[in-house]
C-alpha cells in the first residue's frame, strides 16, 4: 500500500524504533508476515508487537482500519489498545477472539441465518445446573468441572456424540462419580436446552462463526477484506477452535504475526496447545523468526535460576525452549528455605514480608503464589495476625468458600445438638463431612470437586490438631476455634499483598515474589502422573518463580503442622542448592550446606517417621512429632508452669484481641513447658516459634520462665 500524502514523514515512523533492543527491533521492523516471535518471561514482548504494529501504520505498511491484534483476556486486549494509542496506531482493532467473532457473528447473523443474534450465556450455571440437577447429580463442585469438560470438548472441536471417546484419547478423567457417556449425555441435554431456551454460551460464539466463515463464501470474502494483518499474543495458548477461527479469517495469506512461549505454556488442560507454535515454521517454511531473550524484569540471579527450570524440562520444544539474558544489576540471592510445619512456613514468610514492608517495599509489589486454593488459608491467618493486608485474587477468602461456610454451619448444627459423645471430635466432624459428600479419598482428577474436597480436608486437619492439642476437646471447642480463625481475617483490601495461585498470576509481575508449599504432590501435583503432566507442572512452577523483579524466596514444609513429618521437597528444587547460585536455608534462618537434591542422605533422613521418646511408637500427627511422644504417653512437662504458659497467653492473645492459637498452640507451650528453655536461642530451637514471634514474646517468655525456676 502506498502512503498517502497525509503519511507521516519517515524521520516520524523511526522515532517509534528508538529505544528497542536489536532483538525487539527486528520484531518492529519485519513488517511483512509471516513473522514468529519467541519471548521468554520479562523479555518485553508487548512491547515490541505494539510497536510494530505502529511502525507498520506510521509508515503506511499497514492500514489501522484492517489491522486486527488478538489476544486472550480483555486486560491484555486492554493494555494493547493503551499502547498502541500511546504510539499514535490509532484504529487498530485490539480484542480477545471472543470479542472478535462475536462482533463477526452479531454482524452477519442477519444475513445468514436471520432475524435477531440469540442471547449469549453469561454462566453455564442457568441451564447446566438443571440439567445435572434432573439427572441426580446436584453435588457442589461438579456443575463448574462438567462445564470445564463442555469447554474443552467445543474448544478440541468434539460433539457431544464423540465426547467419551476423544476424552479417552486425550487422557482426561471425568469428573467425580461420572463416565465419559455420562459427560456426553449431559452435554447432549445442555445443548439441547440451551438452544430451546434461545441461549448461546461462550465456545458457541466461535463455533458458529467458524462455521459461518466456512460455509458462506461471501461472508468469508467480506471478512478477509476487512481484516488484512494479524497478530496473535500469547499464542502457545491457542486451542484447535481458535486456531480454526484463524485459519479462516486470513484465507490463503499469510500477514501473520504470532508471539510466544513454549516455557509459558499451562492450560493444556483446557484444549490450549503449543503445538501450533511450535509447528508454525513448518506450516510458513518462508517465516521471519526472532527470540526475545533479554530479561528486563528479573534480576541476574532469579533469571539464572529460571533457566535451569527451563534446562530441566523434556519432551518436545527444546530448540524453542529460550535461556534468557540478564540486563539488570545483581540482587540478592533467591532462597530455599524448609520448615518443620505450615503455620511455621507461613510466619516466616509473613516475617519476611514485613522486612521488605519495613525497608520500602509496598504491598501491592509483593506476591505468595502457592498451587491450590486451599493454601490461602494458613497465609490469610499469619498476615492478618501481624496485621499485614492482603488480597486474595480470583478466590474468596478460605472461609468466605461455599464449602467451608456449609460445613461451619452444620458443624454448629451438630455441636448444638450435642453429637456423638462416644465419638471422638474428630470422628464426629468427619461423619458431619460426610453428609456434604466429604470422603477420606479424594476425589480422581482435577477441577472444582477436588478443589472443595482440599478446602474441607483443611477443616478436617484443624479438628485432628485440636484434638491432639486437648484430647477433651468437643465439637463446640471446634466450632468456636473456626469461628475464632474467620473472624480474625480482615477484609481484603485494595492495596495489600497478593495471594495468588500461579495459574492466577500469569501475566503478572511483582518486586518481590514467595512461592510457598513446594513438596511433592502439592507442587507437583499429586496427580501429574505421566510426563506430559509433570513437564506443565514444571512450566507452571517457572512461571511462578519469573513473575519476580528483584526478590525471590521458595519454601516447603515437611507437615501441615506441628512438627516433622513424612512430606518430601518438590522435585522442581532439585539442583537449585547452594552450588547453584540458590540460598539454601533452614527453620531457624541458618543456613544449610549441600544441595539436598533426591537421594541424599539429607532427603533419606526426612522421610523417616519421627518416634515417641517415650514408646518409641511412630509419631503421626503434627502435633505429636512437635510434643516428640504420642497420645498414649503421659507429658513430661511442669503442668504448673504449663498452666502458667496459658494464662499469659490467654492474657496476650485477648490483650491483642486474638483467638489463643493466634500466640502459641497448646502444642509449643507444652514444648516450651518441658524443655524450660532459657535464652532466645534455645527458645528458637522450639517447634512453632519463628522469627516473628521470637521478637514479639521472647522477653516475656524468659522472664515468666526465670521466675518459675527461682520458685521452684
Amino acid at each position: 500500500m502506498s502512503a498517502a500524502p497525509s503519511d507521516p514523514p519517515p524521520s516520524a515512523a523511526d522515532d517509534v524504533l528508538r529505544g528497542l533492543d536489536p532483538e525487539q527491533r527486528a520484531v518492529a521492523t519485519a513488517l511483512s508476515g509471516p513473522v514468529v516471535v519467541l519471548a521468554g518471561a520479562g523479555t518485553g514482548k508487548t512491547r515490541a508487537i505494539t510497536h510494530r504494529i505502529a511502525h507498520a501504520v506510521r509508515t503506511g505498511a499497514h492500514d489501522p482500519r484492517r489491522t486486527l491484534a488478538v489476544t486472550f483476556t480483555a486486560r491484555a486486549a486492554g493494555e494493547l489498545r493503551h499502547r498502541l494509542a500511546g504510539l499514535g496506531a490509532e484504529g487498530v482493532q485490539a480484542r480477545t477472539f471472543h470479542s472478535a467473532a462475536l462482533r463477526q457473528l452479531r454482524y452477519f447473523w442477519p444475513r445468514v441465518i436471520g432475524g435477531a443474534p440469540p442471547q449469549v450465556l453469561a454462566h453455564k450455571a442457568r441451564i447446566l445446573g438443571p440439567v445435572l440437577s434432573r439427572g441426580g447429580r446436584g453435588e457442589p463442585g461438579l456443575l463448574r468441572d462438567v462445564a470445564s469438560e463442555i469447554e474443552w470438548a467445543k474448544a478440541s472441536q468434539v460433539v457431544a456424540a464423540d465426547y467419551a471417546q476423544a476424552a479417552a484419547r486425550a487422557g482426561r478423567v471425568p469428573p467425580h462419580g461420572m463416565s465419559g457417556a455420562d459427560v456426553g449425555a449431559v452435554y447432549a441435554a445442555y445443548d439441547e436446552r440451551k438452544t430451546e431456551a434461545g441461549f448461546i454460551d461462550f465456545e458457541d460464539v466461535l463455533l458458529l462463526t467458524v462455521g459461518m466463515l466456512d460455509t458462506r463464501t461471501d461472508v468469508a470474502e467480506q471478512v478477509r477484506a476487512q481484516y488484512r494483518w494479524f497478530t496473535v499474543d500469547e499464542y502457545q495458548d491457542v486451542n484447535p477452535l481458535q486456531q480454526r477461527l484463524l485459519s479462516l479469517w486470513l484465507g490463503d495469506r499469510d500477514e501473520l504475526c504470532v508471539v510466544g512461549d513454549v516455557s509459558q505454556t499451562i492450560y493444556t488442560f483446557t484444549g490450549a496447545s503449543s503445538s501450533y507454535l511450535l509447528g508454525f515454521r513448518r506450516t510458513y517454511p518462508h517465516a521471519t523468526e526472532v527470540r526475545l531473550v533479554r530479561s528486563y524484569r528479573s534480576t541476574p540471579q532469579i533469571v539464572a535460576l529460571a533457566n535451569r527450570v527451563v534446562a530441566a524440562a523434556q519432551g518436545p520444544g527444546a530448540a524453542e525452549r529460550l535461556a534468557l539474558r540478564a540486563t539488570r544489576g545483581d540482587g540478592p540471592t533467591p532462597t530455599v528455605s524448609e520448615f518443620d510445619d505450615e503455620p511455621a512456613e507461613a510466619e516466616a514468610v509473613t516475617a519476611q514480608v514485613r522486612r521488605l514492608l519495613a525497608a520500602g517495599v509496598p504491598a501491592r509489589e509483593i506476591a505468595v503464589l502457592y498451587r491450590i486454593n486451599a493454601q490461602s488459608e494458613e497465609y490469610e491467618q499469619a498476615l492478618t495476625a501481624a496485621g499485614v493486608p492482603y488480597v486474595l485474587r480470583g478466590e474468596p477468602a478460605f472461609f468466605e468458600r461455599p464449602e467451608v461456610r456449609e460445613a461451619l454451619t452444620r458443624l454448629r448444627g451438630a455441636a448444638r445438638a450435642g453429637g456423638e459423645h462416644d465419638e471422638p471430635m474428630p470422628g464426629q466432624v468427619r461423619a458431619v463431612l460426610s453428609a456434604m459428600g466429604w470422603s477420606p479419598q479424594p476425589p480422581a482428577g482435577t477441577g472444582a470437586v477436588r478443589e472443595r474436597w482440599e478446602n474441607l480436608l483443611r477443616v478436617v486437619t484443624l479438628a485432628d490438631d485440636l484434638t491432639a492439642a486437648d484430647p477433651a476437646a468437643g465439637l463446640a471447642d471446634l466450632v468456636a476455634d473456626l469461628d475464632a480463625r474467620a473472624g480474625v481475617a480482615a477484609a481484603p483490601t485494595a492495596d495489600g499483598v497478593t495471594l495468588a495461585t500461579a495459574h492466577a498470576a500469569k501475566g503478572l509481575e511483582w518486586e518481590a515474589v514467595f512461592v510457598v508449599g513446594l513438596t511433592d504432590g502439592t507442587f507437583p501435583i499429586s496427580y501429574a502422573d505421566t510426563v506430559a503432566r509433570l513437564e506443565e507442572e514444571r512450566r507452571l512452577f517457572y512461571v511462578a518463580v519469573t513473575r519476580a523483579r528483584t526478590h525471590l524466596a521458595l519454601s516447603w514444609a515437611r507437615a501441615r503442622a506441628g512438627g516433622r513429618g513424612r512430606r518430601t521437597r518438590s522435585p522442581f528444587l532439585d539442583g537449585l542448592g547452594a552450588s547453584g547460585g540458590v540460598m539454601v536455608t533452614g527453620q531457624d534462618g541458618g543456613v544449610r550446606r549441600g544441595t539436598g537434591s533426591r537421594g541424599t542422605p539429607d532427603r533419606q533422613r526426612r522421610r523417616r517417621p519421627a518416634t515417641c521418646n517415650g514408646c518409641g511408637a511412630a509419631l503421626v500427627t503434627g502435633p505429636e512429632s512437635a510434643r516428640g511422644r504420642c497420645r498414649s504417653c503421659p507429658p513430661r512437662y511442669d503442668e504448673a508452669l504449663f498452666e502458667r504458659l496459658r494464662a499469659w497467653r490467654k492474657e496476650t492473645a485477648a490483650a491483642q484481641s486474638v483467638p489463643a492459637f493466634v500466640v502459641f498452640t497448646d502444642a509449643t507451650l507444652e514444648v516450651i513447658a518441658e524443655r524450660r528453655p532459657a535464652d532466645r536461642r534455645e527458645l528458637a530451637q522450639v517447634p512453632g516459634i519463628g522469627a516473628t514471634k521470637l521478637d514479639r514474646y521472647a522477653g516475656e517468655l524468659l522472664e515468666l520462665l526465670a521466675a518459675q525456676a527461682a520458685s521452684d
